[in-house]
């Protein structure tokens, strides 16, 4: 597991864990259904970022004989549990705040609530550009994925934080409202996530631009003269490539062998490609 990827995961643990238990002490002292929510959120930041690790350190596993072409579809598989356990979150949350609606219970005044969700907003903006740029420098998706939430995160926060200042200064049915709006934003957070990782799973194949760059590619090795039939569907978070090239037909077998290698090792040194399999025809 590279140690950037590690660092970034303990950084969701332990960050989202500090928040948890701090939200959900507030939230149950002064009685804000919005921060409890908040804290909910938290609480599945904890279970994805464990996940997350588990995961990345699967992934980067070597291939073996149980597993010849690696263990790549850990991160997406870790992915889809995160999006379940979210969009079930969500309701609860829905839930609960729907009922403290009709309730029409109010929240203890207290400036704590507001101190607590300032310092959330504040770490989780910090853990957002961090992981970012985690992500985008070892080219993990789970790491992304992290990192959007994080971002997701420091919306709902600032939602909890309307919220509970609206309750403060006398508007009580702000707090129930903003968590049902937070129960809402959890679901659609996990269907993203799941909707996401469903790809890898099923081998989807890539976006157009990604297709012809590995065209543009193939093209550009020497003795390629021309290249049709081109596959490519992800195996787990990598690409696993097929192509046909057409070369000369009067080189020798070896000639045209070594030129289908040069295709497969320019097409694999591409960050999302994990194989690269090329058929030789002759023209």
């Amino acid at each position: 597991m590279k140690e950037e990827a590690k660092k970034a995961t303990l950084l969701g643990i332990l960050g989202n864990l500090i928040l948890f238990i701090l939200k959900f002490i507030a939230g149950f002292l002064y009685n804000s259904i919005a921060v409890i929510s908040d804290s909910f959120n938290s609480l599945t930041d904890i279970v994805a970022s464990v996940i997350v690790y588990i995961s990345v350190k699967m992934s980067s596993k070597k291939a073996d004989k149980e597993h010849p072409f690696g263990h790549y579809r850990a991160e997406p598989i870790a992915g889809l549990i995160v999006a379940i356990f979210t969009g079930i979150l969500g309701f609860e949350v829905i839930k609960i705040a729907f009922t403290r609606l009709l309730a029409r219970e109010s929240i203890v005044a207290s400036l704590v609530p507001i101190l607590v969700l300032a310092f959330t907003l504040a770490l989780k903006l910090f853990m957002y550009i961090y992981t970012k740029k985690i992500g985008i420098k070892i080219n993990s998706t789970a790491i992304l994925a992290s990192a959007t939430d994080h971002r997701n995160d420091v919306l709902i926060s600032t939602a909890a934080l309307v919220g509970v200042s609206g309750a403060y200064l006398g508007y009580a049915f702000l707090d129930p409202l903003v968590a049902l709006i937070i129960g809402v934003w959890i679901i659609v957070a996990g269907y993203n996530i799941g909707k996401d990782n469903i790809k890898f799973l099923i081998g989807a194949a890539p976006g157009r631009e990604l297709m012809d760059k590995l065209r543009e590619i193939s093209l550009s090795v020497k003795g390629v003269k021309g290249i049709h039939d081109v596959k490519a569907h992800y195996v787990g978070v990598l690409l696993q490539i097929e192509a046909h090239i057409s070369v000369d037909k009067r080189l020798t077998l070896s000639k045209a062998h070594a030129i289908g290698k040069n295709v497969s090792r320019e097409l694999e040194k591409l960050e999302q490609v994990d194989r690269a399999f090329v058929h030789i025809d002759p023209v």
